[in-house]
């Protein structure tokens, strides 16, 4: 059992639900969308975001078992997640994620991008059953998001001008963004107060952020089999995160590197040797930290409760992957 996985024991039965119901609700209309959507939600995800509204719709329900819809909440935020991937892994170029072949490997471009849309448009279709207009906001909200986060990551490619605060801003538009308005709904759903549900969206802001910033940091300490893509693949693409951004203070001659694009032989070898010599890996580490310890400190405003300590020890989880 993985430590993520450990971590879901409060909702360990509403997983197997979740798991059981995700390729039924894509329908086998369509063979081809059906077999990618099979391949997609067997790829051995760690189901990290709906575990997380189902924890957060348990400790908001503390006297009553969670309804439906908050398992349908659950099920609308996986789907999210993986048409967002379907996509990403196109625009990258990626032939592996989680470790196995990507949609586009194994279908091509067309059906991949296809298959994106047809998740997005089902998961569109069930939140707008759910009959909760201000549910059906945030989640829309964060299908905009994501497009806007990658089309700005695509403009900012390679500039060294790039600011922490606009590489935050992207971070939520890609990641944390689903996470905390799914976390916000799933407040919602239980009807409770508007301060417990800004609290709630608080939580996932920023163990979002603190989760991609912990991404960003592996990116240059982990391993290919580990990360389960290619290991330096943001930063040879162009994709300036957290570790770059702060060595980029430290060592100028980093800029000549990244503004040519690493064109000529060794450029990429000294710009990982800059990073490794500099503070950026530990500043960034410090900047995950601050995050994580946001994300408890809103989450302990909940009652106590098993499903509480598990949002709480999620938040320690996201760091204990640097380690």
């Amino acid at each position: 059992m993985t430590p993520a996985t450990s971590l879901f024991t409060p909702v360990e039965a509403d997983l197997q639900i979740l798991a059981d119901n995700l390729t039924q609700l894509v329908g086998n209309r369509h063979p081809i969308l059906y077999a990618a959507a099979e391949h997609l939600f067997g790829a051995g995800g760690k189901r990290i975001r709906p575990a997380i509204v189902l924890l957060i719709s348990r400790a908001t329900m503390l006297e009553e078992d969670i309804t439906p819809r908050h398992r349908r909440l659950a099920e609308i935020t996986e789907m999210i997640h993986t048409a967002s991937l379907v996509h990403d892994d196109v625009v990258d170029e990626s032939n592996v994620r989680r470790g196995v072949p990507t949609v586009h490997s194994l279908f091509g471009n067309r059906i991949a991008v296809l298959a994106g849309d047809f998740l997005f448009a089902q998961s569109s279709w069930y939140l707008a059953n759910l009959d909760n207009l201000e549910v059906v906001k945030l989640l829309s909200e964060v299908i905009m998001d994501l497009a806007a986060g990658e089309i700005q990551q695509g403009l900012n490619r390679f500039d060294t001008n790039l600011s922490t605060e606009t590489y935050l801003k992207k971070s939520y538009y890609k990641t944390a963004s689903l996470i905390a308005n799914s976390a916000k709904a799933a407040g919602i759903l239980s009807d409770a107060s508007p301060e417990i549900a800004e609290n709630m969206y608080k939580y996932g802001k920023h163990l979002g952020l603190a989760f991609q910033i912990v991404d960003d940091i592996l990116d240059f300490t982990g391993s290919t089999d580990t990360l389960g893509k290619p290991a330096v693949s943001d930063l040879k693409s162009g994709n300036l995160t957290a570790p770059v951004l702060y060595t980029l203070k430290e060592q100028p001659h980093l800029e000549v590197l990244i503004e040519r694009e690493f064109a000529q032989e060794g450029d990429l070898e000294q710009a990982l040797q800059f990073i490794s010599e500099c503070k950026g890996v530990e500043k960034a580490r410090e900047l995950a930290a601050h995050h994580a310890k946001l994300a408890t400190d809103h989450v302990a405003t909940l009652d106590p409760s098993e499903s509480r300590q598990a949002l709480i020890n999620m938040a320690d989880y996201v760091l204990s992957r640097l380690y």
